[in-house]
């Protein structure tokens, strides 16, 4: 008979078995958190350096590629994009720094949350190393999760404002007023 005492069992050990894994991915998400902050630099590096050209390019209602504006460049190559096709477009730009501006800090808090397992069963038996052990592990985690969300989440807020401006524009070059359609639902 599967008593509460073997399912107690089953999840802890089920538990400590996702350590090792979740350690693994904050750390890949850091790398990423990293290699989107320099991507973020380019761009916007890019971004400055193609300002004149957009705007030039919206006063005269033109429709050419400028490097560093996304949701706008992808609005030049596909002239017939409806306006939620746009947000769509702007969304997925979002989407992988959004996600990880989510899923980290959860990641973190996982990350904690199993070595205390341990590190109690050690208060238990008046081991402090195995106490310190566990609970550096657990900070650890929580500190870089929480890095790696910082590190995307202002990519993701600035990205998100810049978007909501190029489809403003662009309705601007559809000759529609912003109220006419939903274009700044970037969000």
């Amino acid at each position: 008979m599967f008593s509460i005492q073997s399912l107690e069992q089953l999840m802890y050990t089920v538990a400590d078995m996702l350590l090792a894994p979740t350690l693994i991915l904050i750390s890949l998400l850091f790398v990423y958190a990293i290699v989107a902050l320099g991507r973020f630099a380019a761009l916007y590096l890019l971004r400055k350096k193609g300002a004149l050209s957009y705007q030039r390019a919206i006063s005269e209602k033109g429709r050419q590629y400028v490097q560093g504006y996304q949701v706008h460049n992808y609005f030049v190559a596909n002239p017939q994009a409806s306006n939620d096709e746009l947000e769509v477009y702007a969304l997925k730009r979002l989407e992988n720094l959004r996600i990880v501006t989510r899923v980290a800090p959860m990641l973190g808090l996982i990350a904690t949350m199993i070595p205390m397992g341990p590190a109690l069963r050690s208060l238990a038996d008046g081991n402090i190393q195995g106490i310190s052990e566990n609970l550096m592990i657990a900070f650890a985690a929580v500190i870089w999760a929480l890095v790696t969300a910082s590190l995307t989440y202002w990519p993701a807020s600035v990205k998100k404002r810049w978007f909501a401006s190029e489809l403003i524009n662009i309705a601007k070059l559809q000759d529609k007023t912003p109220g006419d359609e939903s274009v700044a639902g970037a969000s």
